[in-house]
């Protein structure tokens, strides 16, 4: 294998010998006269027309061809828009248009600086993908005009790509995804070439150095390709850039060292024929690594292409004004000429950088382009970059067992995620290319094992599960996780995202940004619909006691709870039955967030698949087993919201009855959260009416909730009468402690529950308020003799858990 010698421990190399070893890694192509003339002009016309238009719509109103002077009245108010990566990101795209029409290629383009849409609007306009999409913006004059002068303006497009730009599967709007982003959307897609461009900014971020890994997770014999190029011009918003500071030996050991093989593709006075070789060369050695795996034969660990493209920061604009450089320098990166609405020199620079470009040689009298422009566009409309169907109407429902057949009885004890791990072998069993788990934690840990009975892990680089078809990617990135998620997503198909409660909020403003996408997509008539983003949280603080304080943490509930209404979906199922009815759901929902929260260890099965159904299309209902006189005319209403705290909250039920059976209380679980929400305020929302009749209406109640008590605060607040509420929940207290003290200090406990119900059903019963400060002293006697045998013993009373009784 060329270059071994460097990993040699003896001798150690001379460093002379080190620097010519690396230089050999970096691919060498003759790229002189690679294109042919008329390739080579069609090309760089696409490119200053492209450039052209993406200039013109930082700053012009009107007179969108320059065809007069440039005055004041031509230039926007506001000038809003990112220049200096446009001229790379048109480079790529006139290239890549090339390839598909030669060769007809299937292809996504995705762009890392999310910024630079600028220059993607202007090769989709020049392609006429926009008008197929949105008629106003053809390709004329009229629609040229409507494009310029709408850009960055209200109502216009935004200064960003998002979901209302045909083709993009990525926002960008937060740097680092791209890369994890592409390799999801190729998977189970083996026809598909994902060119994505990564810019140096954007290389900085830890997810885009773990996403660099994401080719060892890409089974070649089924799945597509990922051609990441690496687009280097110095410069972020007022830096330098460190790719930008590395030289070709430093760039070239490190991508060498990710496995990849390195293209450096530098040539300036000849960058065309240098990107073109590269890139029939990156997608041969594609082709090589696909074609071996899929007649038998993989190449072990193969080296996958990557494109290093060095190009100045804003190629091709203002070189300097004011004493100051501006191509090639952080000046060009957003507006280069930001005075011009005010500033006669600004204004003439303005005029001299777009005439530079000759608009009349590149469009004719009515606005439209002229051939040569357009040779390099591909004639098929649905291999064009902004119409691939993959984009935007690729979902397919999956096939979804049915849930009670995998349903356990009521009345024994039984892991929530043991039992859905079954449900999900069967539903990997029936979608073989269509549904995948991304796991930054094992599913070993998290008792979802049962799926790799059925399915290998997805490791390419392991040799015991290279080229099995494994549904599983396990990488101990979230980042990386919900990047692979959002690709397989948004070209399609369905995922799931198991994971540790505590650590989901590492991805909290992807999931965000995710949304975001997902609500203008709902906004935008073209987009069709696409499968719910889905969360399984597990692994819950409540049983965390173990892992310590760090591992205790509910607040990505919050960050669901947060997003529209149309999106946000949150699910506590209080058993395994219930759980499985929850993830049937959700897997089978488009165009949501859907969080499932759920505890790993054995807990007890209240509801037979009868019941776990009625209570889960209910989304809460009074569970009579547990209530005095089946819940009618309580003094009080406790309600338990999650696995364990309703545990507590049944176990305080029967206590209750033991202590003050005076006491008349009603047992409620709510499994959808989003019903509390204000009647009108989200789709779920019971009514006024039916809200009455779980909670009453005047009634004292207390939730004994799994996150933090402000969430729910929230989502009730609207609700009448709310000074007779009172929440349980997280209150930030843990340590390594017993599974029963994690209740205690968090005041979620049997005791605290029953201590509440006797406080407020005094009020309401005299019976009750005889006995209440006696009960109540008792309650915190005994929390307080558990919380001393813990301390004691270092672990809870026997039978703590042992399932309660209601004699």
């Amino acid at each position: 294998m060329p270059g071994q010698q460097l990993f040699q421990p003896n001798p150690p190399p001379d460093p002379s010998q080190l620097d010519d070893a690396l230089l050999q890694w970096s691919v060498k192509l003759d790229t002189k006269n690679f294109l042919s003339p008329d390739e080579l002009k069609s090309i760089q016309m696409f490119r200053r027309a492209a450039d052209y238009i993406a200039a013109a719509m930082i700053f012009l109103k009107d007179n969108v061809l320059v065809e007069k002077d440039l005055s004041f009245d031509n230039i926007k108010p506001r000038l809003l828009g990112h220049w200096g990566t446009c001229p790379g990101l048109v480079m790529a795209y006139a290239h890549l248009n090339r390839i598909i029409r030669k060769t007809g290629l299937d292809a996504l383009y995705v762009v890392g600086p999310g910024h630079g849409a600028p220059a993607i609007l202007s090769c989709l306009w020049l392609e006429d993908s926009l008008s197929n999409f949105l008629p106003e913006y053809s390709r004329d004059m009229k629609g040229l005009s409507q494009l310029i002068s709408g850009f960055s303006v209200p109502g216009g497009f935004p200064s960003h790509i998002n979901a209302e730009t045909p083709g993009a599967i990525h926002e960008g709007g937060e740097l680092g995804y791209a890369l994890s982003v592409s390799f999801g959307a190729v998977m189970d897609k083996p026809d598909l070439v994902v060119c994505c461009v990564v810019g140096d900014g954007e290389a900085e971020t830890g997810p885009t150095a773990t996403a660099w890994h994401g080719y060892k997770y890409i089974d070649p014999a089924e799945s597509g390709a990922v051609l990441p190029i690496v687009h280097v011009n110095g410069f972020k918003i007022s830096e330098r850039t460190i790719y930008g500071t590395m030289d070709d030996k430093e760039l070239t050991a490190l991508f060498t060292g990710y496995g990849y093989q390195a293209r450096i593709v530098d040539e300036l006075e000849d960058i065309d024929n240098d990107l073109a070789a590269s890139m029939e060369w990156a997608l041969g050695e594609i082709k090589k690594i696909q074609t071996a795996a899929r007649s038998g034969n993989p190449i072990v660990k193969p080296r996958w292409p990557v494109l290093i493209l060095r190009t100045p920061k804003g190629w091709s604009g203002p070189k300097q004004f004011h004493g100051e450089y501006i191509e090639g320098s952080f000046h060009s990166h957003q507006v280069p000429l930001p005075n011009a609405k005010h500033d006669t020199e600004e204004l003439q620079a303005l005029q001299s950088w777009l005439t530079s470009y000759k608009p009349n040689e590149l469009f004719d009298g009515s606005g439209v382009p002229v051939e040569d422009v357009l040779k390099i566009v591909p004639p098929e409309a649905a291999k064009r970059l902004g119409q691939k169907p993959e984009s935007y109407k690729g979902y397919a429902p999956l096939d979804v067992p049915n849930w009670r057949d995998f349903c356990v009885e009521k009345g024994t004890q039984e892991s929530c995620m043991k039992v859905t791990g079954r449900l999900l072998k069967e539903v990997v069993k029936r979608n073989a290319q269509s549904f995948r788990i991304f796991s930054p934690d094992e599913l070993v840990s998290n008792k979802l094992d049962a799926v790799l009975d059925e399915s290998n892990r997805n490791f390419q680089w392991d040799i015991a599960s290279r080229n099995k078809g494994g549904r599983v990617v396990e990488i101990l990135s979230e980042h990386t996780c919900q990047g692979m998620l959002q690709g397989y997503t948004l070209t399609g198909r369905v995922g799931l995202f198991p994971s540790y409660e505590a650590f989901l909020g590492i991805v909290h403003t992807m999931m965000v940004q995710y949304a975001k996408f997902a609500k203008m997509a709902a906004e935008t008539p073209w987009r069709k619909d696409i499968g719910s983003l889905n969360y399984l949280e597990t692994s819950t603080w409540t049983r965390q006691e173990h892992n310590g304080f760090s591992h205790q943490n509910p607040s990505f509930i919050g960050a669901v709870l947060n997003l529209k209404a149309r999106s946000a979906r949150v699910y506590l199922p209080p058993d395994a039955n219930c759980f499985l009815s929850t993830m049937a759901h959700c897997l089978r929902a488009k165009n949501y967030v859907n969080l499932m929260v759920g505890s790993k260890q054995p807990t007890p099965v209240w509801l037979s698949r009868e019941e776990a159904d009625k209570h889960c299309i209910a989304g809460a209902s009074v569970w009579k087993f547990a209530s005095v006189d089946d819940g009618v005319d309580p003094d009080v209403v406790l309600v338990g919201i999650g696995v364990e705290v309703t545990f507590e909250v049944i176990a305080a039920a029967a206590l209750l009855r033991k202590l003050v059976p005076q006491l008349r209380v009603r047992v409620v679980n709510v499994t959808d959260l989003m019903i509390l929400a204000a009647h009108g305020t989200h789709p779920h929302a019971l009514t006024e009416a039916a809200f009455d009749t779980l909670f009453t209406k005047d009634k004292p109640v207390h939730f004994n909730y799994h996150g933090y008590p402000l969430e729910l605060k929230g989502l009730l607040f609207g609700r009448p009468l709310l000074d007779r509420v009172s929440i349980g929940g997280y209150i930030e207290e843990g340590t390594t402690t017993s599974p029963f003290d994690m209740m205690l200090c968090n005041q979620t406990s049997r005791f605290h529950v029953a201590t509440a119900a006797v406080q407020s059903g005094a009020l309401q019963n005299p019976k009750v308020a005889v006995a209440a400060h006696e009960v109540e002293s008792y309650l915190k006697h005994l929390a307080q003799k558990e919380k001393d045998h813990i301390m004691a013993h270092g672990q809870d009373s026997p039978g703590i858990f042992d399932t309660p009784r209601f004699e």
